[in-house]
């Protein structure tokens, strides 16, 4: 297995190890019922994720007519508060998840998760499903500090880091993911099977893949 092309593996969360947007859905929907507003159809939330919950939120708002800074930032701590409650009540990983997690590890590869979700709802999400001692590090978009979430390259070059410094690959399904993993200088996969902001063949990664079974042989291939 020692000829296996990466040390290590970087993994975005919501759309490519988790899916995620019945959860979201729900936090951002008790948010906009608090202000008056309609709420986002279940099989419509995935459309709205991508650059964090705030984003997320600002997006469901928007389409309605938008609302004053402060008002907005009263629903969007309403909104965090309720996430923090009900984060992992129908999300789950993604099918072949576990399997190439299991492969990626048999090959002594390190893991790391890199999220623009907070560092701690992702520790918590991942520690409830019972994931979290499978990776070396968790990086949210706070972790790095103010501006230095995806697309911003920060968080991959440090998760490079807290793996040991070998050659890293990076796997998303937005152009946060892509454009973070290109400024960082690692390849990057794109997940076509999560809440890809582009059609994800256009979103410029090395290798496409359609489901976490291909993961392993489309690595192999990089």
């Amino acid at each position: 297995m020692s000829d296996f092309p990466f040390a290590a593996v970087g993994f975005d969360l919501d759309g490519t190890l988790l899916e995620t947007h019945r959860d979201l859905g729900a936090a951002v929907n008790h948010a906009l019922a608090l202000g008056g507003f309609d709420p986002v159809p279940a099989d419509h939330a995935s459309d709205l994720i991508g650059g964090g919950a705030k984003i997320m939120l600002a997006r469901a708002v928007d389409q309605q007519g938008g609302l004053p800074e402060d008002e907005f930032r009263r629903l969007y701590k309403e909104m965090l508060g309720y996430y923090s409650q009900n984060n992992a009540v129908h999300t789950r990983p993604y099918p072949h998840a576990m399997e190439a997690l299991d492969a990626l590890a048999e090959r002594g590869v390190k893991m790391a998760v890199v999220t623009n979700k907070f560092e701690s709802f992702a520790r918590q999400i991942l520690t409830t499903l019972d994931l979290a001692d499978r990776f070396e590090t968790i990086i949210g978009g706070d972790t790095m500090g103010k501006g230095r979430a995806k697309p911003e390259p920060d968080s991959v070059i440090e998760a490079r880091a807290r793996c040991g410094g070998g050659r890293l690959v990076f796997i998303g399904d937005s152009s946060y993911d892509v454009k973070a993993a290109r400024a960082a200088k690692v390849p990057v996969v794109a997940a076509a099977y999560g809440y890809c902001d582009k059609p994800p063949h256009e979103l410029g990664a090395d290798a496409v893949i359609e489901s976490l079974a291909g993961l392993i042989s489309a690595l192999e291939k990089l």
